[in-house]
């Protein structure tokens, strides 16, 4: 049977947290998590698309062993689709065997027509349910994709963890739900919205950090291809002719994808068959591959022995 797991009591526990769900944090991030977890307050992280936001929330459940509720947001996203609907189907056969019983009393219909029992929960409504494991783990994602106006009605559930439905009053959750809201900064958010939490700026990782994530992620990859797929994807990013420069979650996927096609090495070619893995976008790929491709390549490489030649020219240590 699933048991209570205690929130971290420090950044280096948080740290660990993270780290055993298999997220490697710098102690920016791990900080600006643990004060959020200790002081009950939602963490607003933005950052590119791609450099593991979303990721956070999903680690949060599994290590913390609580249920993660997701609010996928979009244009047009409204009350009815995040927080609650009445279930109008069974508020009609209600209606109807009422009527066939020939003893209406409307007073008395209508407030069973809006009880809890006919209302449909949204993931708003259900993020404000405390369980047996504790508050669930609340993702509101991309919420740079919605409107100003949905944002100003989740002023009330992040400053107050609350729910007013006028049929039945407000409903507030026993336990703040540990909310994690993410943006790709497609548009700016409200700074009504931004004081109600801590905000963490995500980027991308360093060299070292994310061959870590990749070897990690992906054990069974080559550890030449690893430390390669890494050097490549950290060049395309100083490239700011990009329009999309590749993610943490794209190097994941390239580095599985050569590791399918039994790779231990890139060569010019491979990579230029395989750079709609790692690139979006065609103006983009036509820009890297070919002559490009093989620049960044040798580039790679004369770094490799350069630093290859060092290790060797330095004196063994002694006993």
């Amino acid at each position: 049977m699933s048991s209570k797991v205690d929130l971290p009591n420090s950044i280096e526990e948080t740290l660990t947290l993270l780290s055993s769900g298999g997220y490697l944090a710098d102690r920016a991030l791990a900080t600006v998590l643990h004060l959020s977890l200790r002081m009950k307050r939602p963490l607003f992280l933005e950052g590119e698309a791609g450099v593991g936001k979303t990721e956070i929330a999903k680690v949060l459940s599994a290590t913390l062993n609580r249920p993660l509720v997701r609010l996928q947001c979009y244009e047009g996203l409204d009350v009815s689709s995040a927080v609650y609907e009445w279930n109008y189907a069974a508020q009609m056969v209600e209606i109807r065997m009422a009527e066939a019983s020939g003893s209406v009393n409307r007073e008395n219909l209508n407030t069973a027509l809006y009880s809890p029992r006919f209302l449909i929960k949204r993931p708003v409504l259900q993020a404000l349910e405390t369980t047996e494991l504790g508050a669930p783990i609340f993702l509101i994602d991309e919420l740079d994709r919605t409107d100003e106006a949905f944002e100003a009605f989740l002023l009330e559930v992040l400053a107050d963890s609350q729910v007013t439905i006028p049929e039945l009053g407000t409903i507030k959750s026993e336990e703040p739900p540990i909310t994690i809201i993410t943006t790709n900064r497609t548009r700016e958010i409200h700074d009504a919205l931004k004081r109600r939490c801590l905000y963490h700026w995500v980027d991308y990782p360093t060299a070292e950090r994310e061959l870590q994530i990749v070897q990690t992620k992906l054990p069974t990859a080559a550890a030449t291809l690893s430390g390669q797929v890494v050097a490549f994807v950290q060049r395309l990013r100083e490239d700011d002719a990009l329009f999309k420069k590749p993610g943490v979650a794209e190097t994941l996927d390239w580095a599985t994808a050569l590791t399918e096609l039994q790779e231990v090495a890139l060569d010019p070619e491979m990579v230029s068959d395989t750079l709609g893995v790692l690139l979006k976008y065609q103006e983009d790929i036509d820009r890297i591959k070919g002559s490009r491709t093989r620049a960044i390549l040798d580039e790679i490489r004369m770094e490799a022995n350069s630093q290859a030649t060092i290790a060797g020219s330095m004196p063994a240590p002694t006993a």
